[in-house]
């Protein structure tokens, strides 16, 4: 199973990074820099969405997880899959963390995804994974 953000998420980030870089033409030189800098921000976020697709790939060896420097995978074994919920200002918050246990040698791996990564719901995803791990009886 694969999960990557929403292709059309994607798309309206590269619609509004080009509608942004087009209004430089008619802004002044602060404006420029701010909109500019907003623009790029857009931009290289709609990049990463692309370049690292599926973000998160889960199999019967594991799970991998793809970023821009690369790609990590994490074995079955030692894999805990929780799904963390926060409040802050009234907005209900989930993500996705999977970590594996570190020995005395070993600090372990922490990946932290949210719904914008997945383009799904983090406990949905969580429940898939843990259908599919096989280490759990």
């Amino acid at each position: 199973m694969q999960w990557s953000p929403r292709t059309g998420e994607t798309v309206a980030l590269v619609a509004v990074g080009a509608g942004l870089a087009l209004s430089l033409v008619v802004l002044d030189a602060a404006g420029r820099v701010l909109v500019g800098l907003g623009a790029l921000l857009v931009l290289v976020l709609a990049a990463r969405d692309l370049l690292a697709r599926p973000r998160l790939a889960a199999g019967p060896d594991g799970v991998d997880v793809r970023t821009l420097t690369g790609g990590r995978h994490l074995p079955w074994p030692g894999l805990r899959v929780d799904v963390r919920e926060t409040r802050r200002f009234g907005v209900r918050g989930r993500t996705l963390e999977l970590d594996t246990v570190g020995g005395p040698d070993d600090p372990g791996v922490l990946v932290v995804l949210g719904r914008r990564d997945l383009g799904a719901d983090p406990a949905e995803v969580a429940r898939a994974l843990r259908a599919l791990d096989p280490t759990r009886s």
